[in-house]
This record gives C-alpha cells, structure tokens and sequence, in this order.
C-alpha cells in the first residue's frame, strides 16, 4: 500500500475497484456529512483477478484483507469495502482489526431482509451473486427472519462499465429492472456500480435498494457519531 494510504487520516477510508466511485462517496459525504474526511484506495485488480478466477479464491482474498488492514492502520474510524464481490473478504479483515471494517452491502442487506420476504438480486457480474446471496441469507439468519431469494443476472451489460460507457450501462440495467420487479417484493442492486440505475427505472412493482447512500450513512454513523450524522441529515 502506497505511503499516502499508510498514514491517511481519514474518519472513513474506503477501497474501492473503480475510481468512478471516488466521485459517488464524495458526493454522498458532500450531501450528508459535510467536511468529514474521506480517504480512497483503488484496486482494481482485485476485481479483474476474480472475474478471471470466477470467484473470490484464497489467495485474492488474503490481499484484499491486507489492503483493508492496511487502510484501518492510517487513522480511520472506520474502513469500508465498496466492492460486493469482495465482500467476503472484509468481514474476514473486521475479525483482525482493532476499528470497525465494514462491506458497503451490509446495511442494505439488513435493511432487505427487515422490509421483505421475497428478495430479489440483481447483479451485472457474475461472481456477485454467491457472496450478495450468501449475504442476505446471513442477515436473515441474524434477524431471525425466513426469505427467499432469486438472482436476476444482466451481464450482457457489463462491458458497457468495463469500456466507460457508463450511460449504456445504466439504462442497460434500468431497462431490466420492471419485469425484475413482477416477481419480488423488494430488489437490492448488488453491485454499488448499478446505483444510478435506480433513477432511470421509473415506476416499479418492488421497492428498489441500492448499497452506496445506505452503507454510506451506516458508515458516517460509525465515524462522527450518531446525532450528527443521522440518517437523511
């Protein structure tokens, strides 16, 4: 890990597999703690070795635990993974950390499982579905609750984020997500990239969640304190 993510200083240090999110955090914080201090660490290779892999291996997800330990020695309140493939691997690193590191899904997750007993996931790479899945099964077992979960898989879209096209991407998904919507009583968008999507879909049968302003404000909570980062505040 570079020096300057060493000694960061940051309340929330976030790792990220694409720089497009930079700006996404940033504007959340912009809009619901203003001046909080944020750092940033991109690997993108962590995600392009689990799309060749077809998965998280052993190996990817030692490094991505080192990555994340190595954010939580520079300061932060808190270390987030924005990356739900990933996800896996930074519950894994909260076992060894002495401040808390948390995967951005989570939240939405609980937030899923609280609100709804049929659960769609959506999801434009493949190697998501296991650990979004995995996830939602995880928080209903801790909320004591039963859901059923189906996969809605739109990967014929995610050479449009690959190639930056992130317009064709968007509407790739937003396009997909009514019929989605017929067959559930809440949607989650696996992927923190699918956000913007969300505005796109018009009208839909199902509520619709997405993990950045969610695990966003879950994070903020951690960092600044509750009363003055309160939820929508």
């Amino acid at each position: 890990m570079p020096p300057s993510h060493r000694h960061h200083g940051a309340a929330i240090a976030f790792l990220h597999t694409a720089a497009v999110h930079i700006d996404t955090f940033d504007a959340l914080r912009d809009a619901i703690a203003p001046g909080l201090a944020l750092a940033h660490a991109v690997r993108e290779d962590l995600l392009i070795a689990t799309e060749k892999a077809g998965g998280m291996t052993p190996a990817i997800s030692l490094k991505t635990q080192e990555a994340l330990l190595a954010l939580a020695e520079g300061g932060a309140r808190v270390v987030v993974c924005t990356c739900s493939t990933l996800g896996p691997a930074a519950e894994a690193a909260a076992q060894e950390a002495e401040i808390p590191i948390m995967r951005i899904d989570r939240p939405m997750a609980d937030r899923a499982v609280r609100d709804a007993g049929r659960i769609g996931i959506c999801a434009t790479l493949a190697p998501t579905l296991q650990p979004t899945r995995d996830l939602i099964a995880s928080s209903a077992a801790r909320a004591g609750r039963d859901c059923e979960i189906r996969e809605f898989l739109f990967d014929d879209v995610w050479a449009a984020f690959r190639e930056g096209r992130l317009d064709d991407y968007y509407e790739g998904i937003a396009s997909r997500l009514s019929e989605a919507s017929k067959h559930v009583d809440i949607l989650v968008l696996a992927q923190a990239s699918m956000a913007p999507a969300a505005a796109l879909a018009g009208a839909l049968r199902a509520p619709l969640l997405s993990s950045p302003r969610i695990g966003f404000e879950a994070a903020a909570k951690i960092a600044g304190g509750e009363k003055r980062f309160a939820e929508g505040k």
